[in-house]
């Protein structure tokens, strides 16, 4: 059973990408079960129609714990109000971004293979994602499967808080955990599903049985 840092292991990720049940009944249901990220990821929408969605998603995370995180694009993060932008290997560079951006404050990067995540470490984002771990049809030119041997290679030997990503679904999250990954974003698993409160409350059940966090002790305390 995994025992990792208990800042570094946030589990859940949520990826939002056309799901079924709509962007806002996902985001309720995310903050609800206290997910610690949200990402609204529109690939093929134009920007005026993915700043109107995030601004509404933005309204449901403000004050929560959850952290509102918007794909590819800076400028419509800092628009909309995002705790934060994830960038992709082929998207603006994330040491120029943040300079024109400080006010995000979250800083995502995809990584696909040992070579990206060993150089994302001099660019200190917030976390880097790992994959795709399994066969994914949610992007358009889909980067090489890494496997899950290759994936807890990648994990184990980085620094940075890591998020395993690629085709996890509930009937494989527990070996992609069993693996050595402590988070894992999800798309389809919450996105197909018609109600996304049970679709998380399912996957959390899988996470908190294969991952255990490390007992809070108050500062200062001896330990038992």
């Amino acid at each position: 059973m995994n025992t990792p840092n208990e800042e570094a292991a946030f589990g859940l990720y949520l990826i939002l990408t056309d799901p079924v049940a709509g962007y806002e009944r996902c985001t309720e249901a995310a903050v609800e079960a206290r997910l610690r990220y949200v990402q609204l990821r529109m690939k093929k929408e134009p920007p005026d129609r993915i700043l109107a969605v995030a601004r509404r998603l933005r309204a449901i995370t403000a004050g929560t714990a959850t952290r509102f995180i918007l794909n590819d694009d800076p400028d419509l993060a800092a628009a909309a109000g995002a705790d934060g932008v994830h960038l992709g290997q082929e998207d603006e560079s994330l040491l120029h971004a943040r300079r024109r951006h400080p006010e995000l404050l979250i800083w995502g990067l995809s990584t696909h293979n040992e070579a990206q995540a060993a150089a994302a470490v001099a660019l200190t984002p917030t976390y880097i994602g790992v994959g795709p771990v399994f066969p994914t049809p949610t992007k358009a030119r889909p980067d090489p499967v890494l496997g899950l041997e290759r994936m807890s290679r990648i994990i184990r030997s980085t620094p940075l808080p890591a998020v395993a990503i690629g085709g996890i679904q509930e009937s494989n999250l527990a070996e992609v955990l069993r693996a050595g990954a402590v988070n894992v974003a999800v798309v389809r698993a919450v996105c197909r599903h018609p109600d996304p409160a049970v679709a998380i409350r399912r996957l959390l059940e899988i996470w908190r049985s294969e991952v255990q966090p490390p007992p809070f002790r108050a500062p200062g305390s001896d330990p038992a």
